[in-house]
């Protein structure tokens, strides 16, 4: 069974939090160099242009990795920090050029000049760097831990949901053999691709092919249950080109049957529709309930796997969202419409 493919190590620098890190340390950094002692000139002064030297310097670093991240995408951890070091120095030396250039006069140097500031924001650029280093290092392994925590859970999520699944087609093929045996054929081609997603372990796989095996799976039960099951597509003329966990949405339309559907003897209709805004892709699945009310508990085992695969897949970023609205049962999914 393949793993689940961590984020890449540098998507973690264009998140806001790092960002955002990134600028609060550069000017705590500032100011423990205003605070130093020795300073000739006024330490606002200092502060000033020491934490304009550092904020470009932090800038043209970040944008330097990301005009490179396709380059750099397949480089290990290690040696991305490696990378990172060396444009970091770059930027540091391309700055304090630069300010020597424009702002000389400003500037409280120290005995040797220049030469003495060039060499001092050397050692700081490395210092502060390996310190970086080694807290990108470490955020990282939390990371993979935190992905293979995920992972098991999610395939202990599987162990759970799958067997059901599976009972659910058989019997109803069963059913059918004695039933309507001129359908056969066309239920045996649906199992065929339901049994196909269902062992090929987790992976992912277009919207559009998701919901194409939860049509499969609602023909099956379309014949199982016959005028007791009417359902409602409301799809766009083009399903947006998003990524899903294979098998993230047929759970929720499986449990809006058992829940829903199996539980009325009049039956009822079930209603799946997908809209658009310019972030984010929502599909709704809305059975109505049984006539005893809520939910039944083990309706959330579906929910719950998909809603971890979701997660996990967009970077907490997706969401799988239940609710009851009168004697309707409503799960969302809302999907990003950009990856994480």
């Amino acid at each position: 069974m393949p793993p689940i493919a961590p984020t890449r190590p540098l998507d973690t620098l264009w998140q806001a939090p790092a960002l955002i890190w990134v600028v609060l340390a550069g000017e705590g950094l500032a100011v423990v160099l205003a605070l130093a002692p020795g300073i000739g000139l006024d330490r606002w002064v200092y502060f000033g242009l020491t934490s304009m030297v550092i904020q470009w310097v932090a800038l043209l670093t970040l944008g330097g990795l990301y005009l490179l991240r396709h380059q750099l995408s397949d480089y290990r951890p290690q040696r991305l920090t490696y990378v990172a070091l060396g444009l970091l120095l770059l930027s540091t030396w391309l700055v304090a050029g630069l300010s020597w250039l424009t702002v000389r006069e400003l500037w409280p140097l120290t005995q040797g000049g220049w030469t003495s500031l060039f060499l001092r924001l050397t050692g700081i650029c490395l210092t502060v760097g390996f310190l970086g280093v080694a807290a990108f290092q470490n955020h990282w392994r939390g990371k993979l831990h935190a992905v293979r925590a995920k992972q098991s859970e999610l395939l202990a999520l599987q162990a759970r949901i799958r067997p059901h699944f599976l009972f659910n087609t058989l019997n109803t093929g069963a059913a059918l053999v004695h039933r309507q045996p001129e359908e056969v054929e066309r239920l045996l081609l649906d199992l065929a691709d339901l049994f196909r997603a269902a062992l090929a372990g987790p992976h992912d796989i277009s919207l559009e092919d998701e919901l194409a095996l939860a049509r499969r799976y609602l023909e099956i039960e379309q014949l199982r249950f016959g005028d007791r099951l009417q359902v409602d597509w409301q799809l766009p003329r083009e399903i947006p080109a998003v990524t899903v966990p294979a098998l993230s949405i047929q759970p929720l339309v499986e449990n809006a049957i058992r829940h829903g559907i199996e539980r009325r003897a009049e039956g009822g209709q079930i209603e799946i529709a997908v809209t658009t805004t310019p972030e984010t892709t929502i599909v709704r699945i809305i059975n109505p309930l049984a006539s005893g009310g809520g939910q039944n508990p083990g309706h959330h085992v579906g929910l719950n796997a998909s809603q971890v695969r979701i997660e996990a897949l967009t970077g907490g970023r997706g969401s799988v969202i239940t609710q009851q609205e009168g004697k309707r049962f409503i799960a969302t999914v809302r999907l990003p419409v950009s990856p994480g």
